[in-house]
């Protein structure tokens, strides 16, 4: 199973990149995490911020196929417990599609990538930053790993 982060925006920081990789690479080939990163459109003082989200968003679209699973994420989705994650993550694993996680960007996730969304999940209620979104993806995927396949890194 292939799991694919599309976010919006490039060059993060070291310590993004390094986290990122520290749970990426702990996980086995068969639930290979891979991060796609969208081009952020420039955002100036007058910019039509409504259309550098869509402009994103066809971007996103543009990477997904038909067959695949897509789960926007976003502070309105559903919470999910850690467990709850690793139920999810098992059905996914059972479909045999790849899962298409969307993160937008500052103004969040077009309507287009909403409407093509099959799920649409929160990792918290608080609002993360961007950069930090993909660590926390990144380890939450590997923890929830972990309890399936009852690793102990879980506790």
């Amino acid at each position: 199973m292939q799991i694919h982060l599309l976010a919006v925006g490039q060059r993060m920081p070291g310590w993004v990149e390094e986290g990122f990789e520290t749970y990426r690479k702990r996980l086995p080939k068969s639930s290979e995490l891979i991060l796609r990163e969208i081009p952020q459109g420039k955002r100036t003082a007058h910019a039509d911020l409504e259309r550098i989200k869509n402009e994103e968003g066809h971007r996103m679209l543009d990477l997904i196929e038909p067959r695949d699973w897509v789960i926007c994420l976003e502070v309105s989705g559903k919470a999910l417990t850690t467990e709850g994650l690793a139920l999810e993550l098992e059905k996914w694993m059972r479909t045999g599609q790849r899962i298409m996680l969307l993160v937008g960007g500052p103004e969040g996730l077009s309507t287009a990538a909403r409407a093509r969304a099959n799920q649409t999940l929160s990792l918290s209620t608080l609002t993360l930053p961007h950069p930090l979104v993909r660590i926390v993806v990144a380890e939450q995927i590997y923890r929830a790993h972990s309890i399936l396949t009852h690793h102990p890194y879980h506790r």
